[in-house]
């Protein structure tokens, strides 16, 4: 759905995995890849952080989903009838309230549309899925109850990744985001280091992650979004900075913020 929402004109591939989905554009066999980094109510999409340092690709827009989650079931059946739901493990915990109340068995598998998939081959009456009405709608599935999420206004944001690199050109009157990932160097107060200026520059950070995924115990990697265009005097001076202390650092790309940001002030961290 957020593929057709912000491009309309393209032919939507659909991947197993997110993997897939990323290697694809890195092999050239797709020219865009639209991944889910975090949402709302549940939070990161944590597999996305040690994808991206095994890919070439660049960050070049960002998009904010609003999601309704429905419960699906195979034609005729009743919400009294069932016993277990399966969904990707960030739905089900997007709606963990509504599937306790329901007393379901909540069932972990590895995707929401192939999962509805999977029971529109059956005839379960017992067995349901949360997915997205256009899965009810390509599947031949009854939506039992729309909106089945606990938070409203739950969102998602989605990266959308080249094998290109697309520097969004400067405009002094435009909102930035520029995404990166270092590693600290190993020495006392490193991160606070890093991070210091960005404070003394006044370059807001909006997002900071920490991950392992060098294969070592010893020096985790960050992921950092930061408001702001590398073709900013201070945020030059920023990156200089942050660059002395790291070990590595790779900018991932820089886009315009996304409308959702300025409407709402940024998701929960």
């Amino acid at each position: 759905m957020s593929c057709r929402h912000v491009f309309p004109d393209m032919t939507a591939i659909a991947c197993t995995s997110f993997t897939e989905a990323m290697f694809m554009v890195e092999r050239g066999d797709a020219d865009l890849a639209m991944i889910p980094l975090e949402n709302s109510t549940a939070g990161r999409v944590e597999e996305i952080y040690r994808l991206m340092p095994k890919t070439h690709l660049h960050i070049i827009a960002e998009h904010f989903e609003p999601v309704n989650h429905c419960l699906l079931g195979i034609k005729g059946t009743a919400i009294h009838q069932l016993k277990t739901v399966t969904s990707h493990p960030q739905a089900l915990a997007q709606c963990d309230q509504h599937i306790k109340q329901l007393s379901l068995e909540p069932i972990a598998g590895y995707d929401t549309a192939g999962l509805a998939s999977e029971i529109s081959k059956g005839n379960d009456v017992t067995r349901a899925a949360i997915a997205s009405s256009l899965a009810a709608e390509l599947y031949g599935l009854d939506i039992l109850q729309e909106n089945f999420q606990d938070v409203s206004g739950n969102t998602t944001r989605f990266l959308i990744l080249s094998k290109n690199a697309g520097l969004a050109e400067y405009e002094a009157d435009s909102a930035y985001i520029t995404s990166l990932m270092f590693t600290v160097r190993n020495i006392p107060a490193a991160l606070y280091k890093a991070l210091g200026g960005f404070a003394t520059n006044g370059i807001n950070m909006v997002k900071l992650e920490s991950y392992m995924g060098s294969g070592e115990p010893t020096g985790s990697r960050f992921h950092l979004d930061i408001e702001g265009h590398p073709d900013d005097r201070m945020m030059q001076y920023a990156l200089k900075e942050l660059a002395f202390f790291t070990q590595e650092m790779r900018v991932l790309g820089t886009y315009k913020a996304h409308a959702f940001r300025a409407s709402n002030r940024l998701l929960p961290e």
